[in-house]
């Protein structure tokens, strides 16, 4: 079967790879692409630890067929800090919002996304747009309240 010739952005940087019709997104990121901080946790939708976002819309990677980012704009966990870690992946560390990091790189996505559409969410919204990523070590409070935090801190708003 002929490879798929795909261009894209990543992270902001131009990315062009070859990719066969079935391949997953996550596949190319983890493989030809090296960007191995998404992870496969069910290769089926279910755990969002591969989540990315598309257009500035999240996605799950592994869900996504890597010809479908052809002109697509793709961000990943590793460009979510500059020089500096982002504000939620430093919230994260402080508040130990993170135990084995199977998650981690998908619910901060997910999270940096909520923020950019919402600078002042309730607790019942960042639960609602973290339900589609699944974490079997926390308990969801320690990150919750990283996310919470994190919005306070970004508004500058005191608690």
């Amino acid at each position: 079967m002929a490879k798929i010739h795909v261009s894209t952005t990543v992270n902001g940087e131009p990315h062009e790879f070859l990719c066969d019709a079935e391949q997953s997104m996550l596949d190319v990121l983890r493989g030809p692409l090296g960007l191995t901080g998404s992870k496969e946790g069910c290769g089926s939708g279910d755990c969002g630890a591969c989540t990315i976002t598309v257009n500035d819309r999240i996605v799950c990677s592994c869900l996504m067929l890597a010809a479908e980012a052809e002109g697509q704009k793709l961000g990943t966990i590793e460009g979510m800090a500059g020089e500096e870690l982002h504000p939620l992946q430093t919230k994260f560390l402080e508040m130990a919002a993170l135990q084995c990091g199977i998650c981690t790189p998908g619910v901060l996505m997910a999270a940096k996304s909520l923020l950019e559409r919402n600078p002042n969410p309730t607790e019942h919204e960042v639960r609602f747009w973290l339900a589609g990523n699944l974490c079997r070590c926390t308990g969801y409070d320690k990150i919750v309240r990283a996310v919470m935090e994190t919005a306070a801190d970004m508004r500058g708003a005191a608690r």
